[in-house]
C-alpha cells in the first residue's frame, strides 16, 4: 500500500494532541485504582455494568474490565475535546502578530508557553485541523472605513467623496442585513469566505486559465543537474511522487509560524490526482484518492505511463527508461491530436460543450488524462539561462512556463511537469484548488530530493539500472469526431493570440538581498512593496490600486487575503524620494512610516481583519438576496494595475545556500490581473538575490515588461542609497565582470541607476 488507511490517519489526527498510548495509560491507572478498591467514576462504572448483557457468574471480571474500557474511553474522549477547545482559544490569539519585531510582552510569552503545552509531540500533517479557529468576520464599519483609506490616494477628491456618500448609504441601508447573513454562515461553515472565493472567484470564471488562472515555477537558474531529459523526468517523477507518498501517510510536518503556531493544511489534499472539470456556468474539482500513472505529452501525442509495479513505485531508472522510450517513438501524431490539449486553454464554455462529445468518443483517452497523478511534457525545445542572451533566454524561458504554444499542456490538470529537451524543468500550475505556498512546498522538496538525494550518475543518467521486462508506455487514441475539429482550431488560435500577447520578464537583483534589509532592521516585503510603489510611479506617473497576496491559514480553510500596499504613507515617501529638494534624512524617515504601515496592514490581513474578503463576501450575500448596492457594485469592478505576490521560501533546511548558492529555487510568476497592469512576484535567493518576474499585455500602449524591470532595479538601489551601506552598493552597482556597455558576460544587464543622486553622508 502506498499510503496508511485513511481511517488510521483520521484516528491519529482526530485524537491529537493525545495518543493512543494515553488511553492506554489512562485505562491502566482505572484499573490500579479499582485494584485497590477505589471507585474514580463515582459509581458510573457500576452504572455501566448493569447495562452489560449478563454472562454468568464465571464472566463477573470480563464485565468489571469492559466496564473500565468503557468509562476510560468516555473520559480519554471528554479529555481531548477539551484539550482542542483549549487549544483553538489560545490560537485564536493574536497579540503576538501586532508586537514589534524582536520584542515580546508577557502574555505573548504566557501564551507561547500555553501553547506549547497543549500542542502535543510528534504532530502529522492534518493533527492541528480540529484545533484551529475559524476565520472572524470583522466588523463591517472597520471594514469600510479601512477600504476608504485604501482608495484615497488613487481618487481625485471629487471622486473620493462620491464614493465615500455611497459607502454611507452602505453602512445605513444594506450593511447590517448582509453582515447577519456572514455571521450566521461564521457559525455553521468552517469558512465563511474560503469556498465563495473558490467558486466564484474560480470555477465560475469562464475565461481561458492560460496566463488568467495558472502560473508557474521555476528550475534552479544558474545549473541544470543533467542534460539528459529522460533522465530529469525520471528523477523529477520519483521525487513528486515521493512527496505523494508522504503526503498520504502525513508524514509532511505542518507548517509552524515561530515553530509553534500551525497553518492550516487543507490545501494539500488535492496537489495529486486533481482535475479542473470544464462546465456550463461553473466547473467541479474531481480530486481521485489514488492513481498510479502518469500522463505524458511529446510531440503532439499522448502516453499512459505507469508509476508502479507489484514491488511499489517504480525507481528513477525504470521511469527514464519509460520517457527515453517516448522520447525514441517515431509514431506521428493523428489528424487534430497534436493540438487536442489547446481545448484546456479555451474559454471554459466552449471547452465544457466539446468535453461532452470527447468524452463520449474517446472516454478512455479522457480518463487516463484527467484521471492521472498529474501531467508531464516533454517539449522538443531547450529552456533556461543561456550564456549568449541571457537576459532574452530567462524571458523565453519564463513564457513557456507559463503560456507555452497553447497546446502542449492540459491546463485543467492540479499541475503539469514541464521538461525541456536540455534537461531544464518547470512547473505550470492551476490555481483554484491551493494557493502558490502549497505547489511551492512540494517544488522545493522536488528539487532537493532529484537532485542531492536521488542524484544522478556520471553519465547523467538516472542511479540504479533499467528494467527491460516493463511493459512500453501506452499510446493514448483518440476518436475525434470532425464536428470537434473546427473547435480544436478555434481553441489553438484563441491560446496562441494569449500566448503572444504575454510580455514576461525575468530579472535576479543581486546588488543585495534578504540579508542588507535585514542590517537596515526592516522586513523584507515591506521594503520590496515600497521599492514596487516606488518604481511604478515612475513607470506610469500615477499611482494605482495594488493587490498584494498574503495567507490567512492561520484559519481552519483560509486561504489568501489581499494588502493594499499603495497606502498614503506609501505615496508620500514616494512623492518625497521625486522631489529634488527632499533631503535623504527626509525621505528614509517617511519611508519608516511607509513599512510601519505596511507591516500593520499585513498583520491585520492576516489575523481576519483584511478589507477585500470581507467585502468580496458581503457582495456574494447581496446577490444572492438580488439586493443592490451601488457601492459594492463599485468595490467588485476594481481593477489591479498592480498585482503583486512573494513567492515563500520555507524550506530552508533542504538547500546549503552557502555551500551551493546556485542551487536553489528561482521563484515563479503570473499573469497580469488588468489589462492594462502588471503581475509581479519576487523571491529572496540566499541572502543577496532577489529574482522579479514580471508580466504584462504586448497589446497595452501603458505597459512593459522590460521597462518595469528598469524602474525596479532603479528604485531598488534609490531605496537602499538612503541607508550608508546602501550608497556603497549604489555606487559600485555596476557587477564585476561588466564591459563598457553595461553587461556581463554570462549574467544580466545592469539597469540604468536611479535618477536621484546620492547626498553625501553629511545628510545623515
Amino acid at each position: 500500500m502506498d499510503a496508511l488507511s485513511s481511517p488510521q490517519n483520521d484516528f491519529l489526527t482526530g485524537v491529537f494532541p493525545a495518543s493512543p498510548l494515553s488511553w492506554l495509560f489512562l485505562f491502566s491507572a482505572i484499573q490500579l485504582a479499582s485494584f485497590l478498591q477505589l471507585d474514580p467514576s463515582l459509581g458510573l462504572m457500576e452504572k455501566i455494568k448493569e447495562l452489560l448483557p449478563d454472562w454468568g457468574g464465571q464472566h463477573h471480571r470480563l464485565r468489571g474490565v469492559l466496564a473500565a474500557a468503557l468509562f476510560a474511553s468516555c473520559l480519554w474522549g471528554a479529555l481531548i475535546l477539551t484539550l482542542h477547545i483549549a487549544l483553538r482559544l489560545l490560537l485564536s490569539y493574536h497579540g503576538w502578530l501586532l508586537e514589534p519585531h524582536g520584542a515580546m510582552s508577557s502574555p505573548t510569552k504566557t501564551w507561547l508557553a500555553l501553547v506549547r503545552i497543549f500542542s502535543g509531540r510528534h504532530p502529522m500533517l492534518f493533527s492541528y485541523q480540529r484545533s484551529l479557529p475559524r476565520q472572524p468576520v470583522p466588523s463591517v464599519q472597520d471594514t469600510v472605513r479601512k477600504y476608504l483609506e485604501s482608495v484615497r490616494p488613487v481618487l481625485s477628491d471629487e471622486d473620493f467623496d462620491w464614493t465615500a456618500g455611497l459607502a454611507q448609504e452602505f453602512l445605513k441601508l444594506q450593511a447590517s442585513l448582509l453582515q447577519w447573513y456572514l455571521r450566521l454562515k461564521y457559525w455553521w461553515a468552517s469558512n465563511y469566505v474560503s469556498d465563495w472565493w473558490e467558486e466564484f472567484v474560480y470555477l465560475r470564471s469562464r475565461n481561458s486559465l492560460m496566463v488568467n488562472s495558472n502560473y508557474y515555477m521555476m528550475d534552479f537558474l544558474y545549473v541544470t543537474p543533467t542534460p539528459v531529459q529522460a533522465a530529469r523526468a525520471g528523477n523529477a517523477v520519483h521525487a513528486l511522487l515521493l512527496y505523494r507518498h508522504r503526503l498520504n501517510r502525513q508524514e509532511i510536518l505542518p507548517t509552524l509560524l515561530m515553530g509553534m503556531r500551525p497553518l492550516c493544511s487543507a490545501q494539500y489534499e488535492k496537489i495529486f490526482n486533481t482535475t479542473r472539470i470544464p462546465g456550463i456556468q461553473k466547473d467541479h474539482i474531481r480530486h481521485l484518492r489514488d492513481s498510479r500513472h502518469v500522463a505524458v505529452f511529446h510531440r503532439g501525442r499522448f502516453f499512459r505511463v505507469g508509476t508502479h509495479s507489484q514491488s511499489g513505485l517504480l525507481s528513477p531508472r525504470a521511469l527514464e527508461q519509460q520517457f527515453q522510450r517516448i522520447l525514441d517513438d517515431p509514431s506521428p501524431a493523428c489528424p487534430h491530436e497534436e493540438h487536442l490539449a489547446a481545448l484546456t486553454a479555451a474559454p471554459r464554455d466552449m471547452w465544457a460543450q466539446v468535453r461532452r462529445s470527447l468524452k463520449t468518443r474517446a472516454g478512455d483517452a479522457l480518463e487516463a488524462v484527467e484521471g492521472a497523478a498529474f501531467f508531464v511534457s516533454l517539449d522538443s525545445e531547450p529552456a533556461g539561462l543561456a550564456r549568449e542572451d541571457p537576459a532574452a533566454s530567462l524571458d523565453a524561458y519564463a513564457h513557456a512556463l507559463l503560456a507555452g504554444r497553447g497546446h502542449d499542456r492540459w491546463f485543467d490538470k492540479s499541475f503539469s511537469l514541464m521538461v525541456f529537451s536540455n534537461g531544464k524543468l518547470g512547473l505550470s500550475v492551476e490555481h483554484s484548488w491551493a494557493d502558490c505556498p502549497i505547489s511551492g512546498h512540494m517544488w522545493e522538496f522536488t528539487l532537493a530530493t532529484e537532485c542531492f538525494h536521488l542524484g544522478y550518475s556520471a553519465d547523467g543518467h538516472c542511479k540504479g539500472h533499467p528494467d527491460p521486462s516493463l511493459p512500453h508506455p501506452q499510446r493514448l487514441h483518440w476518436d475525434l469526431p470532425d464536428k470537434i475539429h473546427l473547435s480544436i482550431s478555434l481553441a489553438l488560435r484563441g491560446a496562441k493570440t494569449l500566448s503572444g500577447n504575454i510580455d514576461c520578464h525575468v530579472f535576479p537583483f543581486s546588488h543585495f538581498g534578504k540579508s542588507f534589509i535585514k542590517r537596515c532592521h526592516l522586513s523584507s516585503d515591506s521594503f520590496i512593496q515600497m521599492a514596487l510603489q516606488l518604481a511604478h510611479f515612475r513607470d506610469r506617473g500615477q499611482f494605482c490600486l495594488t493587490y498584494e497576496s498574503t495567507m490567512t491559514r492561520l484559519f481552519l480553510e483560509g486561504r489568501t487575503e489581499t494588502v493594499r500596499s499603495c497606502t498614503r504613507e506609501a505615496c508620500n515617501f514616494v512623492r518625497a524620494m521625486e522631489d529634488r529638494e527632499k533631503t535623504d534624512p527626509q525621505c528614509l524617515a517617511l519611508f519608516r512610516v511607509a513599512v510601519d504601515k505596511h507591516q500593520a496592514l499585513l498583520k491585520a490581513a492576516m489575523s481576519g481583519q483584511g478589507v477585500d474578503r470581507h467585502l468580496f463576501a458581503l457582495y456574494i450575500v447581496s446577490q444572492f438576496l438580488h439586493l443592490q448596492s451601488p457601492f459594492l457594485d463599485q468595490v467588485h469592478s476594481e481593477q489591479w494595475q498592480l498585482a503583486t505576490s512573494q513567492i515563500p521560501v520555507q524550506q530552508v533546511h533542504l538547500f546549503d545556500v552557502h555551500n551551493y548558492p546556485d542551487y536553489v529555487s528561482s521563484g515563479g510568476g503570473f499573469g497580469p490581473a488588468d489589462d492594462h497592469g502588471y503581475g509581479v512576484s519576487y523571491i529572496f535567493m540566499g541572502d543577496d538575490t532577489i529574482t522579479f518576474h514580471i508580466s504584462s499585455k504586448k497589446s497595452s500602449t501603458k505597459t512593459d515588461s522590460h521597462r518595469l524591470g528598469q524602474h525596479i532595479e532603479d528604485a531598488l538601489l534609490d531605496v537602499a542609497s538612503l541607508f550608508q551601506e546602501g550608497q556603497r552598493l549604489k555606487r559600485g552597482c555596476r557587477r564585476l565582470g561588466e564591459d563598457d556597455s553595461g553587461h556581463r558576460c554570462g549574467s544580466l544587464p545592469c539597469h540604468t541607476r536611479g535618477s536621484r543622486a546620492p547626498t553625501t553622508s553629511a545628510n545623515f
